[in-house]
């Protein structure tokens, strides 16, 4: 019997999850650079193909959500109510992203990336990635050519602040500051129009 594709698909997204979770845990028993992708694979009793079918690289098991935050900082931008501004859109989704990324327990995550040359690196061209995604997405939808400068450095702005405010003692006090500076920036660019409606005609 064929299996039905929402089943499918949850299977998936349950391996998926149960690779990274069991990456997650020996990086933080043994030491990231302790451990090997065969070795992550035999834990999670996954072949090594099975897991490079959903991880491109050793890095990528640490940034499981990475792709998550890319969508969201994307949807928020495109899903938004037509009288929604932009960037209070974008401010409300890196404060729960914070939220999120700030909670209890969170702390050795981000100590292991830290002192990881590797992870860095990594991490930074995942910012990089998701502000090219985002600033396409802002142009797209405010009828403007994806070249237009505004929208790559607010875009970068706006993914930056996410880890700007996650390394503050008061991440969400952050978020506000850091975003006032952005608004007063996209204020000033004057580029776009504020809201959805004034293009969706």
């Amino acid at each position: 019997m064929t299996e039905q594709p929402g089943r499918r698909e949850r299977k998936k997204a349950a391996t998926r999850q149960k690779i990274a979770d069991t990456a997650l845990r020996l990086f933080a028993e043994r030491g990231y650079d302790a451990v090997g992708i065969r070795e992550v694979a035999a834990e999670a009793d996954v072949a090594v193909t099975t897991l490079f079918s959903h991880f491109s690289s050793k890095e990528a098991l640490v940034f499981e959500q990475g792709e998550d935050f890319e969508q969201r900082l994307v949807r928020a931008v495109t899903d938004r109510q037509p009288h929604e501004m932009l960037i209070p859109a974008l401010r409300r989704e890196i404060h729960a992203m914070v939220q999120h990324c700030t909670a209890d327990g969170a702390a050795p995550l981000w100590r292991m990336i830290e002192e990881s040359p590797a992870l860095r690196q990594y991490e930074e061209s995942m910012r990089q990635r998701h502000a090219r995604s985002l600033a396409t997405a802002i142009a797209a939808d405010l009828d403007l050519p994806q070249t237009t400068p505004a929208c790559s450095a607010i875009a970068r702005f706006v993914v930056d602040a996410f880890s700007v405010a996650r390394e503050t003692d008061d991440p969400q006090t952050a978020v506000d500051e850091i975003f006032r500076m952005i608004e007063a920036a996209w204020a000033v660019a004057g580029a776009t129009p504020p809201t959805r409606e004034s293009v969706v005609v």
